[in-house]
């Protein structure tokens, strides 16, 4: 009989709405959602209705009480609306030909299934929407329905995605679990939570024991509301290595423009997703984060969601609203036994459920295992009852897990290891690696020669290797096998880019059942796998997902204290990763690591352990830690001069590593008289021109221009560019920091117009070197910007200064040196161009920020105290400024000695301040003496000498010394009218007879 309404005519926008029940299982709630919003934007009305009903209650009574609701009923089928319950065919086709039959005018339905259903489906004429558009599906359902098929009424403010159209990024989700079982209410609770929330806060934890479902819920949520998502994002986050490279990988797939360095994408992602721009509905999930450290540098914050899964229930503290995942309801249990192992009756599943305490893993197990085993359920229970085969497992540390499930897994594995022996081997090789994601293939990267000859099978065997993984699969042994890319999007991944998924208990569990001779020859393997898998170039951006792959592997698979020369040479080139890209953190810890592993292989001098201390110490100066990288590279120097016959070219290392501590500590003259010995050593060692020498040779500039030796800084800088020019071309990158160098220094020398001519070339050929977001591209533009301002610019700086600071923060975060420099030379800006509360704030972040980095004695933090002066000065604050001023100027003058410029800078203000709070006289003769220093330290033309000039003028004219302030202002305004110009603003300050001041810039070399 067919009960299809013909299409309406003209007049049919004028008819009366209808009302529909959409009849779904929780399984396509974006479909219905979908079809709600279509059929309302028709002028329908609509109630959606997830169907699954209690396998007690008959079928046909279930689908009776459907009738009782008004308006028609729409039933949205697929292969799994027939499995809900479960129910046997049977019951299915009887119903559909009883009730559903007998009420064919009150039924529709839609198939979304590309599969044969039920025959007695027949009845419903489901209309199909598998594989088509959105608008030939919105088509079919209105012509299903006997509806109009004009344009819609009214289109709705908010409409969900079509679900045939995925969301416009979608990261790396699981595959969904078509065996996936329940949750709804908690699936309904995690939604509401979300999206209540406020906005920029919307965190939800799933906590949850080992086993307990939280992954497999966090993928159902993914797509289960992928239509409320423009951006769906996993993140495995195991280990904070993959962690962070897997975050940062949104980065390009938001079409963000920045470089490869994690820690740079992760802040370009976070702001990107903050603003919500270029999508505004986003979901992010973070699986498996338990170590909470450094969490707020992470989560994202702005318009869209989180979805955490942990073990850790300190992310309620955290911020994070909080849902606990518990065990299964008992009719999830037996739903999911009997749908995966359909000989199960009700009965038998309900008692294995009971054994198994209702937790997800465990049932999951035993269902693969009753599904694809014959062995009867009675059995199987009075094996789990036993607990003979849990012995052995021992299960300290197996986070509360129930000895059934132990005995449970056991069974399985011990079974396998009868009836499927390479699938053990397989397995039992992947304790060797960290839980998680697990790079397997890459064992066929092997010869053969090199496994050993029971394991051999798993380079040459392909056959095998697949029948392994496949029965692992199958039995939920791995949740999941991917493969990673190869970069050619033409070619087919092969075995060797294969990776597992391994749960965490699974794996402490399998490790249990692995004996101390199998782990031990599985680790080698590992190693040598590791080995083999390196690319070897760890500067390479384009090679560092491979280095994070490899990372989280290292230490269970014991290569830290590998005798094997390669796996070492590997263990240095991860390290030396995590210097290139960034990961400080990482490094800081993975290095701590490889010195207790090697201090027992190695003695302290010897060639690998003075390799870990350089790198080492590298990656803690790059992360600030100064003193801590200072007392390893002293204590290795004093070792290796202790030695009768120490290796030159080492002593030569660590002695420049040491100058380097030293100047980022402040100790400037030590610094420079240990550089000289470096450089005099590398020249004598190596010859002028070697790479090392020339590297020598430009940290002693730097160590001249941090005492202020300006003019021997450029010809040091300057003979440098010039033999990096010839050696090594124009473009490398260490001749184009030679450049900056000495932009620097001409800047400092008061030559404003010849530092921005040679700033804006090498501004430029940083740009095509080494590309915009560079550490040392956005160096250079940073002194550009210092010397567009000292030379006179009349373009407001300001948004270029506001610009920087946020590629800055993306790519070395907001506490980092370089950044907070920066910070504070905005700050001065801001308060030279009005805007006090601006200038208060940032220059109070930069001080603070390096009095925690350096310690409150530092230079840089005694000349912050000047820059604070300036802005309480500008406030009106003069006696508060007064005390800034005479703080930094004692402070400085202690340390750097009283002909330093900084210091010089220091009692230019400190004479303002005197001047401004009364004390002329005291003013007078610090401005005298500072002029008389200026002109002996930078010469008289200097334009900071100059301004020492004007200063004098203001102080004499205060005391009515009339004929001596006109002398020294008149020689003042003549020699910058010659030096800068007329025009210059710091000329036409001088001629308006506006105080001169002088601004501290922080820098560390």
């Amino acid at each position: 009989m067919n009960t299809q309404r013909q299409p309406a005519t003209a007049g049919a926008q004028d008819q009366v709405s209808e009302l529909f029940v959409v009849v779904f299982a929780g399984y396509y709630r974006p479909w219905a959602t979908w079809i709600q919003h279509r059929l309302e934007s028709h002028g329908h009305r609509v109630v959606l209705q997830r169907w699954d009903p209690p396998r007690e209650l008959p079928l046909e009574s279930a689908l009776g009480d459907l009738l009782l609701a008004r308006g028609r009923i729409l039933l949205v089928l697929s292969d799994w609306f027939f499995e809900l319950g479960p129910r046997p065919e049977g019951e299915w086709t009887q119903a559909l030909r009883g009730i559903v039959a007998a009420n064919a005018e009150r039924f529709a339905a839609v198939n979304l299934t590309n599969r044969a259903l039920l025959p007695a489906t027949a009845v419903l004429e489901p209309v199909d929407l598998w594989g088509i558009g959105a608008a030939e599906a919105e088509r079919r359902l209105l012509s299903r329905l006997g509806l109009p098929e004009g344009p819609a009424r009214r289109e709705l403010p908010t409409c969900s995605r079509y679900p045939n159209d995925p969301p416009a990024v979608w990261g790396e989700v699981p595959r969904r679990n078509r065996r996936f079982t329940g949750r709804d209410e908690l699936l309904n609770r995690l939604q509401q939570q979300l999206t209540e929330a406020e906005q920029g806060s919307a965190v939800v934890a799933l906590l949850g024991m080992s086993g307990i479902g939280k992954t497999q819920m966090a993928a159902e949520y993914a797509h289960r509301f992928s239509s409320e998502y423009d951006v769906i994002w996993w993140v495995n986050s195991d280990t904070r290595g993959t962690q962070r490279e897997r975050w940062g990988e949104l980065a390009p797939e938001l079409g963000l423009p920045v470089g490869s360095e994690p820690g740079e994408r992760i802040r370009a992602v976070r702001e990107a997703l903050r603003r919500g721009r270029p999508y505004g509905r986003w979901l992010v999930i973070f699986d498996g984060w338990d170590d909470l450290e450094g969490a707020e540098e992470l989560l994202p914050t702005g318009p869209g969601h989180v979805l955490i899964t942990s073990r850790n229930r300190g992310w309620a503290e955290a911020g994070a609203t909080v849902l606990d995942v518990p065990g299964f309801l008992r009719a999830e249990s037996t739903a999911y036994l009997m749908r995966r192992a359909p000989r199960l009756t009700a009965a038998e599943a309900d008692d294995v459920a009971v054994e198994l305490g209702d937790i997800p893993l465990a049932l999951v197990q035993a269902a693969s295992w009753l599904g694809e085993s014959d062995m009867e359920v009675s059995e199987y229970l009075r094996m789990v009852r036993d607990g003979e085969m849990a012995q052995l497992v021992d299960p300290s540390g197996l986070d509360g897990v129930p000895r059934s499930s132990l005995t449970s897994w056991s069974i399985l594995i011990n079974r396998l290891r009868e009836s499927q022996p390479h699938a053990v081997e397989l397995l039992s090789l992947c304790t060797a690696f960290a839980p998680g994601r697990i790079p397997i293939g890459l064992v066929r990267l092997l010869p053969p020669g090199q496994l050993p000859d029971n394991l051999g099978w798993l380079a040459g065997d392909l056959p095998s290797w697949t029948r392994a993984l496949d029965t692992l699969v199958n039995y939920s042994v791995f949740t999941r096998r991917d493969a990673r890319s190869t970069g050619d999007p033409t070619a087919e991944p092969g075995p060797e880019q294969e990776a597992v998924h391994m749960h965490r208990l699974v794996h402490d569990i399998v490790t249990r059942l692995t004996s101390p001779e199998d782990r031990q020859a599985h680790c080698r393997i590992v190693r040598r796998m590791l080995a083999a898998a390196d690319p070897g170039n760890p500067q390479d951006s384009r090679l560092w997902p491979r280095y994070a792959e490899l990372l989280p592997h290292l230490e269970p698979s014991g290569a830290l204290g590998s005798h094997d020369y390669r796996v070492q040479e590997t263990v240095l080139n991860l390290l030396r990763y995590c210097l290139h890209s960034g990961e400080y953190q990482t490094g800081t810890e993975l290095a701590e690591k490889i010195r207790e592993q090697w201090s027992e292989l190695f003695p302290p001098e010897h060639p690998r352990m003075m390799e870990l201390t350089n790198q080492q110490g590298n990656i803690l100066r790059a992360y600030g830690q100064f003193r801590a990288a200072y007392e390893l590279d002293r204590e290795m120097l004093e070792r290796l001069r202790a030695l009768p016959e120490a290796d030159a070219t080492s002593l030569l290392l660590t002695a420049g590593c040491l100058a380097a501590d030293h100047r980022f500590l402040g100790q400037y003259t030590e610094a420079l008289e240990r550089q000289q010995e470096v450089l005099d050593t590398a020249r004598e060692l190596l010859g002028p021109d070697d790479f090392l020498t020339l590297q020598a040779q430009h940290h002693l500039g730097v160590g001249l221009r941090l005492l202020g030796r300006y003019a021997d800084a450029y010809d040091i800088d300057l003979k440098t560019l010039r033999r990096r020019e010839t050696l090594l071309r124009a473009r490398h990158p260490a001749t184009l920091m030679s450049g900056i160098a000495c932009a620097r220094d001409l800047r400092l020398l008061g030559r404003y117009g010849d530092a921005l001519a040679r700033q804006e070339l090498g501004m430029r050929l940083h740009l095509q070197v080494l590309g915009p977001q560079h550490p040392n591209t956005l160096r250079a533009r940073h002194n550009l910007l210092l010397c567009e301002r000292r030379a006179g610019s009349h373009q407001d700086l300001g948004g270029a200064m506001a610009a920087l600071l946020e590629d800055m923060e993306r790519v070395h975060g907001r506490g980092h040196y370089a950044t907070v420099g920066l910070v504070v030379d905005y700050g001065n800006y801001a308060r030279e161009h009005g805007d006090l509360r601006q200038a208060r704030d940032l220059i109070e972040e930069g001080e603070s920020a390096f009095r925690g980095l350096l310690g409150p004695a530092h230079p840089i933090s005694t000349g912050m105290l000047s820059n604070t002066g300036l802005v309480l000065q500008a406030a009106g604050e003069r006696s508060e400024a007064l005390t800034m001023f005479e703080s930094a100027y004692a402070g400085l003058s202690v340390t750097l000695g009283t002909d330093h410029p900084w210091v010089l800078g220091c009692a230019l203000n400190a004479a303002a301040g005197r001047n401004f709070n009364g004390r002329l006289e005291s003013a007078k003769e610090l401005s005298r003496d500072t002029l008389r220093r200026a002109r002996r330290v930078l010469g008289p033309d200097h334009p900071f000498t100059l301004s020492c000039e004007v200063a004098l003028a203001c102080d004499l004219r205060g005391l009515r010394e009339h004929e001596e302030a006109g002398k020294v202002e008149e020689d003042a305004l003549q020699r910058l009218a010659r030096t800068l110009g007329a025009q210059h603003p710091h000329t036409q300050s001088a001629r308006q007879r506006v105080r001169p001041y002088w601004d501290f810039e922080p820098y560390l070399g």
